[in-house]
């Protein structure tokens, strides 16, 4: 048989998505795969119930259904105070996955660069390389996960096309402040790059931090691609509703890169989730506090335990420090978490570029019980730890 695709040879499974199934393996409580254990709000799925009886139930228009657009376009501006134009400047695509690949294959060349901060969410580095593009990583460094200026200047100097930045940031929770991003602007002008967001955890943010739109800083309007998605503000990960916000010019490639890559997302869905995408600034409010109070009360229980870890400013990932176990091997420390103490993480070393492997991801977007019922397994890690030598 001739060989295949040299470009996805390297691929593994993903981690994320292997620490879920390793979980359900050993009836782990999962604070791997980063979704809720909560029900969507009422008013969502009472209005999805009256679309699947009346439709529609065939294709949208390929870059998405009218109201759908005009419903995010209103709401970015709402929060951003950028206006966008529903019908040049905004694709709807099958989740921000989706959206994070058409933006990739817009922009790169086979050969160009692209900088991605590390950590980073796995997706971000095969993106790169399936567009034929090469990711070129700038430290985010812990505990704090600041970087330096000069090692991002030296990308773009090198060529980098574009910057991936994911704000909220996934693994670690870094919200970027005005200062941090306003570099960044600074140097994507003065080297003439793009700046692919991904901003699924905007109003997942915790007091005293702010999410800022890097789009609304002066020069970056017509060089920032956003990526987002409904599924974390809604709890609603299954439903595969995201977007593209971006100039004219750059939403018109990837209007044609999503209808070959997927055709468009799911018709009924995007009627139903108009419904959310209207609701007022106190849903927002009630979001950032029960958030707020899982945070709470998971970090209170890390504490209790005695377990290290770096506070997360916005997202709901907390990255944990296991160096006192002496982990040789974080892969097999997540599975023996899993199968011993009964709790899912994720290996930190699948989000960072450079050699780090002490830490792990655990998230805590999860009712009350489900967070108790963690802590309670991970009370014993020490009295288990015995039985993970080697990994």
């Amino acid at each position: 048989m001739r060989t295949l695709s040299s470009r996805t040879e390297t691929f593994t499974e993903s981690v994320i998505r292997k620490m879920t199934r390793i979980s359900n393996q050993y009836g782990a409580v999962n604070l791997s795969q980063g979704f809720p254990d909560f029900d969507p709000p009422t008013e969502l799925t009472d209005r999805l119930s009256q679309v699947a009886k009346e439709g529609p139930h065939q294709y949208a228009v390929t870059w998405g259904a009218q109201n759908f657009r005009e419903a995010v376009a209103a709401k970015y501006e709402h929060f951003s105070g950028v206006p966008i134009d529903p019908n040049a400047e905004l694709v709807v695509t099958c989740g921000s996955t989706e959206a994070m690949m058409s933006a990739m294959m817009s922009v790169a060349n086979p050969s160009d660069r692209v900088a991605v901060f590390s950590p980073f969410y796995e997706n971000y580095g095969a993106d790169a390389i399936l567009s034929g593009a090469e990711p070129v990583y700038i430290p985010l460094v812990p505990p704090d996960f600041h970087f330096d200026p000069d090692r991002l200047e030296a990308a773009f100097q090198d060529g980098a096309k574009a910057l991936i930045l994911c704000n909220p940031s996934n693994p670690c929770g870094k919200v970027f402040t005005y200062d941090e991003l306003k570099v960044i602007a600074d140097l994507a002008i003065k080297y003439d790059a793009y700046v692919i967001t991904d901003e699924v955890y905007e109003h997942i943010v915790y007091e005293p931090n702010k999410h800022i739109y890097l789009s609304s800083l002066p020069g970056m309007r017509e060089r920032t691609i956003v990526c987002n998605s409904l599924s974390k503000t809604y709890s609603i990960t299954g439903w595969r509703l995201g977007y593209v916000i971006a100039s004219p010019e750059i939403c018109d490639r990837v209007k044609k890169v999503h209808d070959f890559l997927t055709v468009g997302a799911p018709a009924p869905l995007q009627e139903a989730a108009v419904t959310a995408l209207k609701f007022g600034d106190e849903y927002y409010k009630e979001l950032q506090a029960h958030y707020t109070h899982m945070k709470k009360v998971f970090l209170d229980g890390l504490d209790q335990i005695g377990l290290r870890y770096t506070e997360p400013q916005g997202a709901y990932y907390v990255l944990v420090d296991v160096s006192e176990f002496g982990v040789k091997d974080d892969n097999a420390f997540c599975e023996w978490l899993a199968r011993e103490v009964g709790v899912g993480a994720v290996p930190g070393s699948s989000f960072f570029r450079e050699n780090i492997n002490n830490y792990i991801r655990l998230h805590f977007a999860k009712k009350d019980e489900t967070l108790h019922a963690a802590l309670d397994n991970l009370s014993r890690i020490r009295s288990k730890a015995g039985t993970a030598d080697g990994v």
